[in-house]
């Protein structure tokens, strides 16, 4: 009979059990044989769960961990955020600098494939900040005003991205190749309408649904960039000059509704105070493990000082076909 684990479930921080006797990476991974049933169990229930207590030293230790807890890898697609590749499809979590925060997400929400699990570990902890909070998306989706998630339900979300050599991403990282037609075929098939600038830059569209249903548990969440890329979420004297210098349509992200309808401000706010409402958050430790339902769950990063170095890897891949869309995803413009 595989062990029961014992969850701590304090209010404002994720769930979290705390390992004891475990002296090698070895022993950690027939320990995680043995309780990933539970494991599986409480991430439904609570979305995302910290393991502490952990001999985990290195990028080795991490990957061997995840091979125990998923099973089957998800690449990075469209890039988006600057990573280091550590080896062995082991990432850092962000390359942002250590002061600015990151706004809550689902990862990949834009992709039609997209990771089902997110496995974060902490190998070096900062001295000050850099939690990786999370926010329960099923009671994002309640706290959200009706008329604004109806109006998802109806039309989901445009994201529009300009990938260019000077700012953001360039496309040739963003889709890991040079060649323009490879580059068109995957936007075809993803759904992606795609233009090519006059300077030899790339700007794309795609319309996704922003309210979908878990397939496991039949729990509709909140799911979508919608918040993090829009242009009114930046600090303001950042998007003034980016404004300033490529125009509002050379903005390298930008979201609103699938119709067309920009986010207002009251749309704004209530979409953070609704992840904010939601948010739980653990200070690292090093040898700590966040494992998280990507469905069930949003993410993002509190600004730091010091070293911080969490790593992270995606796994247990998902259709977005299957987690019964309440729009159909498609290209904003051909």
């Amino acid at each position: 009979m595989s062990p029961t684990l014992n969850w701590e479930v304090i209010t404002g921080k994720p769930a979290m059990t705390h390992v004891a006797g475990l002296t090698d990476i070895a022993g950690v991974r027939a320990w995680l044989e043995d309780v990933r049933p539970h494991l599986t169990a409480a991430l439904h229930t609570y979305g995302a769960v910290y393991l502490r207590g952990l001999p985990m030293a290195g990028v080795e230790d991490f990957a061997a961990i995840r091979d125990v807890l998923i099973s089957e890898r998800t690449p990075y697609r469209e890039k988006a955020t600057p990573r280091s590749r550590l080896g062995d499809d082991v990432f850092s979590s962000t390359d942002l600098p250590a002061s600015q925060s990151i706004r809550m997400h689902n990862e990949n929400s834009y992709t039609l494939t997209f990771p089902g699990l997110l496995l974060f570990g902490c190998l070096t902890a900062p001295e000050q900040g850099g939690a990786t909070p999370v926010a329960d998306c099923r009671k994002v989706l309640e706290a959200l005003p009706a008329a604004l998630v109806a109006n998802m339900r109806a039309v989901g979300w445009r994201l529009t991205r300009s990938f260019s050599e000077h700012i953001s991403t360039d496309w040739q990282t963003a889709f890991a190749t040079e060649d323009t037609d490879e580059v068109e075929r995957y936007c075809a098939e993803s759904l992606i309408g795609c233009s090519w600038q006059k300077d030899g830059g790339l700007r794309t569209s795609q319309i996704r649904p922003g309210v979908i249903t878990h397939p496991s548990t039949d729990a509709e969440v909140w799911f979508n960039h919608l918040l993090f890329w829009n242009e009114w979420a930046l600090d303001e004297e950042l998007r003034e000059t980016l404004v300033d210098e490529f125009g509002r349509d050379g903005l390298p992200f930008n979201t609103e509704f699938g119709d067309g309808q920009p986010l207002t401000s009251d749309d704004l706010l209530a979409v953070q105070a609704a992840y904010d409402t939601a948010t739980v958050r653990e200070t690292w430790q090093p040898g700590d493990l966040m494992l998280v339902d990507n469905i069930l769950t949003a993410h993002g990063r509190d600004p730091f000082r010091g070293d911080r170095k969490i790593v992270v890897a995606m796994g247990a891949p998902m259709e977005l076909a299957d987690c019964r869309p309440t729009v159909e995803a498609a290209p904003a413009f051909a």
